[in-house]
């Protein structure tokens, strides 16, 4: 392709992150914890000598701290198995190559937001929808400057607000990282609205009826 090096561990970065959070078990072969470039062989060792390059090291760097990310989340393993694990909150912004979904267990406060966005673009302000009115708190970047990033993070908390978006009754708005993946927690607050209720869309559809009449 035409991509140089920093874009492709971009992507890299991106499809590891993925990996990751989606549900199902994961597996990486030797060599590519560590952005090898050429194929695997029986014939030799894997290509440590890469290890001395800067893009390299934040590929091995990144790919060790996912594996602490799994292991700390129990959202990301606990219910692999089985639908209550995961939600979609987008999965149709297929113009924009964003991809936006929950992982859970059985309590509300292990809940992970997760954002893909698998374009090169960069959005200052992008809203998602979000299943609880709280605060949002970034807690892991693919697009981190010590993974080879270029440091499009949020580091203050992202307040939820009763904005409707993505069938969600709260929304935030954040800066979202080109060719990323990036993961907020929830905390979640006593008062305020939270997802639409079966009962708030009916409504909402009896009062659309009545105005088509």
């Amino acid at each position: 392709s035409g991509q140089n090096l920093e874009q492709k561990a971009a992507n890299l970065r991106a499809l590891y992150g993925f990996m990751m959070t989606h549900p199902g078990k994961k597996l990486l072969f030797m060599g590519q914890e560590l952005g090898q470039l050429t194929e695997w062989s029986e014939e030799k060792s894997v290509d440590w000598e890469l290890l001395n390059e800067d893009l390299h090291r934040q590929i091995k760097t990144y790919v060790k701290e996912l594996n602490h990310l799994y292991q700390n989340q129990k959202a990301l393993y606990e219910l692999d198995f089985q639908i209550e694990g995961f939600e979609w909150i987008n999965c149709i912004s297929t113009m924009e190559n964003i991809l936006v979904y929950l992982r859970k267990t059985q309590k509300k406060e292990d809940t992970l937001l997760v954002v893909c966005n698998f374009s090169t673009n960069t959005y200052e302000n992008r809203k998602i929808g979000v299943p609880y009115h709280g605060k949002y708190k970034e807690i892991f970047n693919s697009d981190s400057i010590a993974f080879g990033g270029k440091g499009n993070i949020n580091p203050r908390l992202r307040q939820s607000r009763a904005v409707e978006y993505d069938g969600m009754d709260q929304s935030i708005e954040f800066v979202l990282a080109p060719s990323a993946v990036q993961i907020f927690q929830c905390t979640e607050s006593k008062t305020g609205t939270t997802r639409k209720t079966a009962k708030t869309v009916k409504k909402k559809a009896d009062s659309q009826k009545k105005k088509e009449k």
